[in-house]
């Protein structure tokens, strides 16, 4: 009883705060203290965001299909990556600063020259979608798989347990910890990151349809589009949250 009072006065104080600054956003534009043009009002972003939305769900199945396919991608070479990096000494010495150097490269610098060598279509934000979310899966899950128990592997060992068991039995399981912390952060980085790249190149997508809205001067629809895609974003981290009940049921909440 205690966690679910515990977790529903979250709930209540985290939907306060949002209504606090809806109201304090609609009392900045009621008084004019900044123009309409610079700052539209909540109301008007809904607006915005009815008229406009059968166009805003064309442009975000593309980018969220850029999003699933990047993350996809991304947790699987960066979980295999871990895994070699735990099993060889020598790799992971030489693949790790390699990894940590990918992170001194912004992403908008990268974009331009994926867009020149793939193209225009989805292959160039698949690939930055997945140089953005490598990093952390990788060193998450290989921070989990050096945290496990020795006392337990060495009790597997002595009961005739080979490498792989060890594997499934006792790391996998530390590691669902940090794969699932990392897993959040993913997928908000795969969504930032397929709207980048959309802004540099592409045809379809939020990012575009927010590149067209911005040089126009529509910025109501553009908060309209920077609200669909937190929305796109929490849920995404919600059904995280999912998966990591379901697959962590002895994790308490």
């Amino acid at each position: 009883m205690r966690k679910k009072r515990r977790s529903t006065n979250i709930n209540a104080y985290s939907i306060f705060s949002v209504v606090l600054i809806l109201i304090f956003w609609q009392a900045v534009s009621f008084w004019k203290l900044v123009p309409d043009f610079m700052l539209p009002s909540p109301i008007q972003v809904g607006q915005a965001f009815v008229s406009d939305f059968h166009l805003l769900m064309f442009h975000a199945k593309v980018t969220l299909l850029e999003a699933v396919l990047g993350l996809t991608s991304g947790l699987l070479l960066g979980v295999l990556a871990a895994i070699i990096m735990d099993h060889f000494k020598r790799v992971r010495e030489a693949l790790y600063p390699v990894l940590v150097l990918t992170q001194t490269i912004p992403t908008v610098a990268i974009a331009p020259l994926l867009t020149i060598w793939f193209g225009f279509g989805v292959m160039p934000k698949v690939v930055l979608i997945i140089i953005t979310i490598f990093f952390p899966v990788s060193v998450a899950m290989l921070n989990g798989f050096s945290s496990v128990d020795q006392d337990e592997v060495r009790l597997l060992q002595s009961m005739g347990a080979n490498q792989l068991q060890i594997f499934w039995y006792i790391k996998v399981p530390a590691s669902l910890g940090d794969f699932f912390s990392a897993m959040r952060i993913a997928v908000t980085y795969a969504v930032i990151g397929a709207v980048i790249s959309e802004w540099l190149g592409g045809f379809e997508g939020l990012g575009v349809y927010m590149t067209r809205v911005r040089k126009s001067y529509d910025f109501d629809k553009m908060f309209a589009v920077i609200l669909l895609i937190s929305i796109i974003s929490l849920l995404l981290v919600g059904l995280v949250n999912v998966m990591e009940r379901i697959s962590m049921p002895w994790k308490e909440d």
